[in-house]
């Protein structure tokens, strides 16, 4: 017979269990956008991983860790639109991004040091918070604002919104156009009515324009999320394919251009190796949809399908009869650089946009007319265009490296998303074995 205690032990397990199961059915395969970077700036992958260089479209996963050097920014971009940027001198950690099993997402960031600005779209039932120092957000509406950690002090400056700092001290609301300050010494915590302006508010500044003047508010037509749409408006345009329907086309690619030409084979240690690309609109084509061969146009994507995490096939159709479907290293665990493309640069303070570059190495947002400039480009092959922009030489990744010759260590445009490396070439990789400022 068994003993009373021991069934009431079981029942109690079961029901245990039972109540964890909600939080058991919590899925970790989710990413978020790398979705720009400038200078120098490296990412860890997973708990104690050691640093690499950084390549914009790189899918962030759980307990992902950014670092920018002197020079450095970076943007990451969640799926609903909003925006986490990063300043020179600043370090960020990743240590939930999970997805519930109601659907509903869970980011939980940690400012380490340095600059941070966010961005926060609103999004009903998403779970997004920041840490920093002692001091915790968690966002429920839309708000923009600067965070600062440094050595001593602690502030949260909000430009629009409003926000609750859960501190040592207690629940702190700050309004717009208010700014807390935190001794990291102690509990104590001072409310300004004002902000203080800081250099890279400009920077930020820029980037929410951009975002506001061409965010595609009919994305949910053509993409199941909100993010890497903007650059897809600004770099591009949709038109109708008889047979095929609604399509997008990058600007500056005719025919010779083909979608795999510049990007990297990243690994990753929970997902082994995904492709990346290297152009500024280079995201949601890559994880929705199919890459499809129109005669007498080129290469245009076509949405629809089910959206892929980490895109190791790449799914093509109607390719020529010489393309050949790029394929992942079947080995090994070191980035491979694929640089066969065009791409335009810098020559004294103009940019020279060169078609069947599509888009590569042009500055987001920098131009008014990105259709009638490639138009020009077409015609011509290549525009000299002013830009305001400024090139930043970028260093050789060390990565390994696949396709046509080295370019050499030019300097890369600062919005360039791929640093060339000029190291010794590698197999091919089609083989088997390789709004207006808110302040």
């Amino acid at each position: 017979m068994s003993c009373p205690n021991s069934r009431k032990l079981i029942v109690a397990c079961l029901f245990a269990l039972i109540a964890c199961l909600p939080a058991l059915a919590d899925s970790h395969v989710r990413i978020v956008r790398l979705s720009y970077i400038e200078g120098g700036v490296q990412i860890s992958h997973g708990a104690g991983g050691a640093y690499e260089k950084a390549i914009v479209n790189l899918p962030i996963t759980e307990d992902s860790k950014l670092k920018t050097s002197d020079d450095g920014r970076a943007e990451v971009e969640f799926e609903d639109g909003s925006t986490l940027r990063i300043v020179p001198d600043s370090v960020i950690e990743f240590p939930q991004l999970s997805l519930k099993d109601s659907g509903a997402k869970v980011s939980d960031i940690e400012v380490k040091s340095g600059i941070v600005y966010v961005n926060f779209a609103g999004t009903k039932d998403d779970q997004f918070s920041v840490r920093f120092g002692k001091e915790k957000i968690e966002f429920a509406h839309a708000s923009h604002l600067r965070i600062n950690l440094g050595d001593e002090d602690s502030t949260v400056a909000v430009f629009k919104g409003l926000v609750q700092v859960d501190s040592p001290s207690g629940t702190i609301d700050v309004k717009k156009k208010q700014t807390v300050s935190f001794d990291l010494d102690n509990s104590e915590f001072k409310l300004a009515k004002n902000v203080h302006e800081m250099p890279y508010d400009s920077w930020d500044d820029q980037q929410n324009e951009y975002q506001h003047r061409h965010v595609a508010k009919s994305y949910n037509s053509y993409s199941p999320y909100a993010y890497g749409t903007t650059d897809l408006a600004y770099y591009g345009n949709f038109f109708n394919a008889p047979g095929y329907g609604m399509m997008w086309q990058p600007y500056l690619a005719g025919i010779g251009w083909d979608p795999f030409m510049d990007g990297a084979w990243a690994f990753n240690p929970g997902f082994g190796f995904g492709w990346v690309s290297a152009y500024p609109w280079g995201w949601t084509p890559y994880h929705y949809g199919t890459w499809v061969f129109l005669p007498g146009r080129g290469w245009a994507w076509q949405p629809g399908g089910v959206w892929t995490t980490w895109y190791s096939q790449p799914r093509v159709v109607n390719a020529p009869k010489s393309f050949v479907v790029p394929r992942a290293p079947a080995t090994g665990a070191r980035t491979l650089v694929v640089s066969r493309g065009t791409a335009s640069t810098f020559a004294g303070n103009k940019l020279v946009v060169r078609n069947n570059s599509a888009g590569l190495g042009v500055p987001r947002g920098q131009f008014g007319n990105m259709a009638k400039l490639s138009q020009k480009a077409q015609e011509r092959g290549a525009v000299a265009q002013r830009a305001p922009m400024r090139p930043v030489a970028m260093p050789s990744s060390g990565a390994a490296r696949a396709g046509s010759p080295s370019r050499g260590s030019q300097p890369v445009p600062r919005s360039a998303p791929m640093p060339r490396s000029t190291g010794t070439s590698a197999p091919s990789p089609h083989a088997s074995g390789g709004g207006p400022p808110h302040r």
